[in-house]
């Protein structure tokens, strides 16, 4: 016996025994009149309505009414109804009992039907939930079929995409490659969502386009919700691939802007110093110039010559950085001894600023002395170049959690907010460079190069008239 059948047995049982215990009752200790018994009768099949349908209303309706008959109408221990009257109540009783039960019934059924589109429309809200959390399609994707199946409470969910026979399962009893041909015609001729065999079968569409299909084992909703849901799936594949393909157009942009901006900076960058050698050479073979033109010409050559040399040395080591061709020596270093040498390398800097320099004298890093004094050095050329006379500049450094951080901060015509990315990339050379400054536009990548090669970065915090604070961060030993 199944429990089901069971269930029914007992209920059936319930019922009776129910009717039977209030005809007893009113029969042997309560001694009313008909209309009470009436009423306490009618309310039993309404409570069995609500509770259980309209079925047993109707059975325990009729049972009650020839109960009603026998034991409270005169004659009583009759069926005989000697009172035209009491043939009009019997009546009435047993109309509105049924008419009653099946009112009853119809709101309950209302009621479960409303219960249930709410479930539904939960399920659609927490999936559309997930769905939006994921820019990218392979996650998407990936996802959709654990996030169906958990949401709807299904023991399995299947996805399948027409493009690449792409196949996404989660759950038991998994598909295998050999029915993907049945997987492609359900998703090419599908009209609609179907149920069979406790298996929702859910096709994906973009406009009137087949894209796949969504397949679902365990769950019961209407045909209304599948629909919805596939949809729901779709829209999501569709914006996901959309905000993908923004995204590449947007890279696509920039890494043009910046190989352009980039070929512009390295054409005018070799041009300034190979015009002036040209120049100057031309004037020297063609004209006869004084002993003390000549001189001038010679120191313009040489001076253009060491800014091309260093210039294509900047190229190279940046190259070498970015292909990890470089030999780093690593050790323990005094934070301070590094700052020091730095600052003695570019001496000239000390006559045109003051320099502060707040660093412990205990704190140490892990690094190479070598390249780390040459991104330091950089941080504090940039600072100098692009800062007026006189202005100070501060060098500060502190342990912050795991990591070491050193900061170079000067009061210089600072960095606009849309630069503040683009100055670490090689060559460039933003709108805040004046006329006369000179430089290659590589430091600060070779800097960022170097401060990644030890495991850390480079960040900058800088207001347009205000100045800038350049920040590497290191971990600690």
């Amino acid at each position: 016996m199944n429990s089901r059948r069971a269930i029914s047995i007992a209920r059936w049982f319930l019922a009776f025994s129910a009717l039977a215990g209030i005809v007893l009752v009113y029969q042997r200790w309560l001694h009313v009149n008909p209309a009470t018994v009436a009423f306490t009768l009618l309310l039993f099949i309404l409570l069995l309505a609500a509770k259980w349908g309209l079925r047993y209303a109707v059975v325990i309706s009729i049972i009650a009414t020839a109960c009603y008959n026998f034991f409270f109408l005169p004659p009583i221990h009759t069926f005989t109804i000697a009172d035209p009257q009491n043939w009009l109540a019997l009546f009435a009783f047993l109309t509105t009992a049924i008419i009653a039960s099946r009112l009853s019934e119809r709101a309950r059924d209302e009621a479960s039907e409303a219960r249930a589109r709410q479930r539904e429309l939960e399920v659609l809200f927490r999936l559309s939930r997930e769905f939006l959390q994921s820019e990218s399609t392979a996650i998407l994707l990936s996802s959709i079929p654990s996030a169906v199946a958990s949401v709807t409470e299904a023991n399995f969910g299947m996805l399948y995409l027409l493009e690449g026979d792409r196949l996404y399962q989660a759950g038991s009893n998994l598909f295998s490659q050999v029915e993907i041909p049945h997987l492609r015609q359900l998703a090419l001729s599908l009209p609609n969502s179907k149920t069979d065999d406790d298996e929702i079968q859910m096709p994906l569409r973009t406009g009137v386009r087949p894209k796949g299909l969504l397949l679902l084992r365990g769950p019961a909703f209407s045909s209304e919700t599948a629909d919805a849901i596939g949809s729901l799936v779709s829209i999501s594949i569709d914006r996901a691939q959309a905000l993908e393909n923004v995204a590449r157009s947007e890279v696509s942009k920039e890494s043009e802007r910046l190989r352009t901006l980039m070929i512009d900076s390295v054409t005018h960058e070799l041009r300034t110093p190979l015009t002036s050698i040209k120049g100057a050479a031309t004037a020297l073979l063609t004209g006869r110039p004084s002993e003390e033109d000549s001189r001038e010409l010679l120191a313009i050559i040489d001076e253009e010559s060491d800014r091309l040399n260093n210039l294509v040395s900047e190229a190279v080591e940046m190259a070498q950085l970015d292909a990890k061709q470089v030999s780093m020596h690593f050790g323990s270093i005094k934070v301070q001894s590094l700052v020091l040498n730095a600052i003695e390398h570019c001496s000239w800097i000390k006559e045109c600023h003051t320099l502060h320099v707040d660093v412990p004298e205990n704190l140490q890093l892990y690094a190479d002395a070598a390249f780390f004094q040459k991104a330091l050095g950089n941080l504090l050329e940039n600072a100098a170049k692009y800062s007026g006379p006189d202005t100070p500049i501060t060098v500060t450094a502190e342990a912050q959690g795991k990591d070491i951080c050193i900061s170079v901060a000067d009061r210089g015509i600072g960095i606009d907010a849309s630069e503040q990315t683009l100055i670490f990339e090689r060559f460039y050379r933003g709108r805040f460079q004046t006329g006369d400054t000179s430089g290659t536009g590589m430091g600060l990548a070779i800097s960022r190069a170097i401060a990644k090669a030890h495991g850390g970065d480079i960040a900058v915090t800088s207001q347009p008239g205000y100045g800038s604070v350049f920040t590497v961060k290191i971990p600690s030993p």
